[in-house]
């Protein structure tokens, strides 16, 4: 396993490297709020989701709810972390329009989750090791609303209360492209756990990055002593929803800052926005510390103590995560690491892959071919269209179907080609299109065998350049093909040439 990759910025006055750690927010799937009985859910009209515990309303007081802390446990277990079996609730103190307490419950010295690790893969298959400090949960705030009336600013108020799982790393990637591979990587275990659903668009996983920089070998020092003053000061850029904008937002910070620090500036702690449109950060607000929070423990809420057997049974429910998933299609396929990489992305991915797999007339169709046909031909269709492939028109049995047709010689890869567009726009099975469209592949020696002498002894020219040329055979190839409509199976027709031209 490789380290971080760093990134070097040539400077004015030398190379600087960038040191990157992530805050990231994912929504808890639960059908009720963090401490109330509130619905969770998107869609609804403004304000139509508020419990009076939601709006704040005097004497009201909140009721963790079971379902998130078991979610939080799940998540923990799944990042390989320690799951601290005592951890209580504070108060976060600040002020603003949509936080109607004046304060948000969240955790702080005691999380309910501790250091754990998520081990990542770069896009050349090597990986690095991102180590995760906390997890903790916490309640959302409520949403701002501003293209309503030109002349006022309202609050919906539906998000307030929801639950927040905030994954907090280790400072440990280094460039632009390791925390978009992190959170990516993070964002696919989750969703195989079933405690968040990724969706990055509405909101329900984002993440606030922290970038600083420093020079070449300063970072090797922070890791060896754990001093932070080895690094360069840190701006957060807060709520960036797209990996893609991670990955600008983090280039253009980096050298804003270089720019600032060699101009003889010094950079100020501070939280940032990130704008899409003009691809640059700036300022929010001076970034508080824990005293700028007035953090103490909440008043409303015991501790909470977690019975060891109970997380023994959630651990012992988990689901196969992606790198177990990813080394068993690996072993019980026999699919390259891409291949099988390529496939766990998506937990609905591998399971439709799996299951066109295990479909046929026998059973257990050719597994790289399968595979080539989910990742590349349906994977294509599947995203020009916007469609989940859950949502797919072609089930796996189908594909199954259209594979058989091949291994079996009825049609070859390039009719299938045809065979998949007819069965997209929802002709029928393959087999019937084949039938109906007379697709099927041209074997019968004697038909093709009278094709070839023919075309031998209309080309005597070209027979004799073959036999000192052997790689001359395709021009064959292609002629009866192309008089064959493109039906015939070319590894009868390369046996065929072989055995009358002598080769």
């Amino acid at each position: 396993m490789s380290e971080t990759q760093t990134k070097v910025i040539q400077g004015r006055t030398g190379p600087w490297e960038m040191v990157l750690g992530l805050e990231v927010h994912a929504q808890v799937a639960s059908n009720a709020k963090l401490f109330s009985g509130a619905a969770v859910g998107a869609g609804a009209a403004p304000n139509a989701q508020v419990s009076l515990v939601d709006a704040a309303m005097p004497g009201m007081l909140p009721v963790i709810n079971r379902h998130c802390v078991e979610q939080a446990i799940k998540t923990g277990l799944g990042l390989k972390a320690q799951i601290n079996e005592w951890s209580r609730f504070d108060r976060k103190n600040y002020f603003y329009p949509d936080l109607p307490q004046g304060y948000q419950i969240s955790q702080f010295k005691d999380p309910i989750v501790g250091e754990g690790e998520v081990i990542v893969e770069r896009d050349d298959g090597s990986t690095f090791t991102v180590r995760v400090e906390r997890l903790h949960l916490e309640q959302d705030a409520g949403k701002l609303l501003h293209d309503q009336d030109p002349n006022a600013t309202f609050v919906d108020l539906n998000r307030s209360g929801t639950a927040l799982m905030e994954i907090v790393s280790r400072p440990d990637m280094r460039s632009p492209e390791e925390a978009a591979a992190y959170v990516k990587k993070l964002r696919t275990i989750l969703i195989y756990l079933g405690t968040c659903d990724g969706d990055m668009e509405k909101g329900n996983l984002r993440a606030d990055v922290n970038v600083s920089v420093c020079r070449p070998g300063d970072y090797e020092k922070f890791r060896a002593t754990g001093d932070f003053s080895h690094l360069g000061t840190r701006c957060e850029i807060k709520n960036v929803n797209s990996f893609r904008f991670i990955q600008q937002a983090i280039e253009f910070e980096a050298r804003r800052q270089i720019e600032i620090l060699e101009d003889g500036g010094k950079i100020d702690q501070e939280t940032r926005l990130f704008d899409p449109n003009k691809g640059e950060t700036r300022s929010m607000r001076s970034k508080e510390d824990a005293m700028d929070y007035r953090y103490f423990p909440e008043p409303d809420l015991l501790p909470l103590t977690l019975d060891p057997a109970w997380i023994k049974r959630i651990e012992a429910e988990l689901p196969e995560l992606p790198d177990a998933k990813k080394a068993r299609l690996q072993s019980q396929y026999g699919l390259t690491a891409y291949d099988a990489g390529v496939l766990i992305i998506e937990q609905a991915r591998a399971d439709f892959y799996e299951a066109a797999v295990a479909s046929g007339k026998e059973g257990g169709r050719d597994a790289k071919l399968v595979a080539n046909w989910v990742t590349n031909d349906l994977a294509a269709r599947l995203t020009a269209g916007g469609i989940d492939i859950q949502d797919s028109p072609i089930k796996p049995a189908a594909i199954a179907e259209l594979v058989q047709l091949i291994e079996e010689g009825v049609i070859s890869s390039k009719i299938a080609k045809d065979v998949f567009e007819r069965m997209w726009n929802g002709e029928g099975a393959a087999s019937e299109i084949v039938e109906k469209q007379g697709l099927k592949q041209v074997s019968d020696t004697g038909a093709l065998e009278g094709i070839i002498d023919a075309l031998i002894v209309a080309n005597p020219g070209q027979a004799a350049a073959v036999k000192e040329k052997p790689q001359a055979i395709g021009w064959f190839v292609g002629q009866v093909m192309k008089q064959t409509g493109g039906k015939a199976n070319p590894g009868v027709i390369n046996q065929l040439l072989k055995s009358k031209l002598g080769l």
